[in-house]
């Protein structure tokens, strides 16, 4: 049984796999898990789904950092969702596999890493300010949000496929990012470097608030770091009874 894995950034990626991959592309990082580096947002996120379940994935998993909404997350902890919050729909997901494999996760990773499980909810582009952040809380009950994690949880659901959110939180829930990070997105929603060196060289004041989110993703890093040396034992579990409980997609905003 293969476990497909897909990973919005390249910072993300490297938690997982000294490969490097172009945007798109897939690799195995062992016998039965294969990882696709799929881009931003939930566009990418749908079609990397598609693609790994075209080679063969019948598990999914949903990898990366994600923002806090609740001043309970720091960075470098655990968010394993057990409901995700659409901006568009309300549907129950039926995924088999989905409470149990969630527990065994959360059993497994809770030793070495502070584990969370709660609400995620959905955003289409990067929420930057902490009081909007702190609205969607309120909202919708949501812990944390991120932007790729439902449009693989839907992919899944069609496919009748367990699913699995493994997000670890980088920015808390009271930080504004910094204004240079909006500035610097390229038409895909994604920082570029470039852009972001020549609004950081006119605008000098942002740099503590950059060094700032660094150190908080380097936390995060370093957490999905420590969670993928358990890599196989998450995407081994097997299910040995039905699982009545479904990982909810809910409408919310």
């Amino acid at each position: 049984m293969i476990t497909g894995i897909v990973v919005a950034l390249p910072e993300e990626l490297s938690t997982l796999t000294s490969n490097k991959l172009i945007k798109g592309s897939s690799c195995l990082i062992s016998n039965n898990v294969l990882v696709i580096y799929s881009g931003t947002g939930p566009i990418n996120a749908s079609s990397a789904t598609e693609y790994l379940i075209s080679q063969g994935a019948t598990k999914l998993i949903s990898w990366g950092c994600a923002a806090a909404l609740s001043e309970t997350l720091k960075p470098g902890d655990l968010m394993l969702a057990n409901e995700l919050i659409s901006t568009e729909e309300s549907i129950a997901v039926p995924l088999k596999m989905n409470a149990n494999w969630h527990l065994h996760t959360k059993e497994l990773l809770s030793p070495f890493v502070k584990v969370h499980s709660g609400c995620l909810a959905e955003s289409k582009s990067i929420v930057s300010s902490s009081e909007h952040k702190k609205q969607i809380h309120i909202n919708t009950n949501a812990i944390a949000l991120d932007m790729e994690s439902i449009a693989i949880a839907k992919v899944a659901n069609r496919h009748t496929f367990p699913f699995l959110a493994i997000r670890v939180i980088a920015d808390p829930v009271e930080m504004n990012l910094p204004l240079a990070i909006s500035k610097s997105l390229n038409e895909q929603g994604e920082v570029s470097l470039s852009k972001l060196l020549l609004y950081l060289a006119n605008h000098p004041a942002e740099l503590p608030g950059l060094i700032r989110l660094g150190l908080h993703f380097k936390s995060a890093t370093k957490t999905l770091k420590l969670i993928a040396k358990h890599i196989d034992t998450v995407t081994l579990f097997q299910e040995t009874q039905p699982v009545d409980s479904p990982i909810n997609i809910n409408f919310s905003l």
